[in-house]
């Protein structure tokens, strides 16, 4: 038992070197890569446009959630005009920068993954080693510097559209009143809550990006799997991985803030 303990130790802190490593050759790749902003344009176009969809129901559906819960909950206390301020702090300090990163993880992380995992199975990332080519500066680096910049955006956006929907269930549905409304929402929100909430969204970017990065880079030494079952392992691993990586990184971040 002490030697299996053993070695199941040395392995995890093994891994999180080589992880720290693979983040620093990539970034590190950043004025040897050629053709970068090309391909910094594609990454935010794939993390990016290509989840707006998601970003949009999910931030919609959350706003009026949070009115619906909220305005129930005030109204026991008969604090109803405090909605706006319940649901924007709500959203600006924990459930926009949380939420948009897990359905990124879910849509452009997984896909990330994936296709890391397909290159090296053809053995294309090899191909771009034997050539001289940085295959981590080639295929990680620009996913990297896109995540800085998508991420912050992407919670933004998720931001606006759940007041949106807060508003839509409180004044349209519930009866409380428009101006109030945005008047709590104007006097709770301040410039530390922005800034932490963009301090999250650029951390949990950077993060999830760089996991699902190295999960499917490293797909060939999944174990007891080969081929498409260990794309598959390396996408799964990927998600939950980034996913317990947000939550973690959002209470310590919060911790630190509060």
């Amino acid at each position: 038992m002490v030697a299996s303990l053993g070695n199941y130790t040395i392995e995890r802190v093994r891994g999180l070197g080589d992880f720290a490593l693979f983040i620093a050759s990539s970034l590190g790749a950043v004025f040897a890569t050629r053709r970068l902003p090309g391909r910094v344009a594609r990454a935010i176009y794939e993390q990016g446009f290509r989840c707006l969809p998601v970003i949009l129901i999910v931030g919609t559906f959350t706003g009026l959630v949070l009115g619906l819960q909220g305005y129930y909950v005030l109204n026991r206390f008969g604090s109803e005009g405090l909605l706006g301020a319940l649901v924007s702090l709500s959203l600006v300090r924990e459930m926009a920068p949380v939420l948009a990163a897990l359905m990124l993880v879910g849509q452009a992380g997984s896909a990330l993954a994936a296709e890391l995992g397909i290159q090296r199975n053809s053995e294309q990332i090899a191909a771009l080693d034997t050539m001289g080519v940085s295959s981590r500066g080639y295929l990680v680096t620009p996913r990297l510097i896109a995540s800085i910049f998508v991420y912050p955006a992407q919670t933004a956006l998720f931001v606006a559209v759940g007041l949106w929907g807060g508003s839509l269930s409180g004044s349209l549905l519930l009866g409380v009143d428009p101006g109030l409304y945005w008047a709590a929402v104007d006097r709770a929100v301040e410039s530390e809550d922005v800034r932490e909430c963009l301090m999250k969204a650029v951390t949990f970017g950077l993060l999830t990006i760089s996991i699902c990065a190295y999960c499917g880079f490293h797909a060939h030494r999944t174990r007891r799997a080969t081929g498409a079952r260990a794309v598959s392992a390396a996408t799964t691993k990927a998600v939950v991985v980034s996913s317990i990586a947000v939550l973690t990184a959002d209470y310590i971040i919060t911790s630190l803030l509060v």
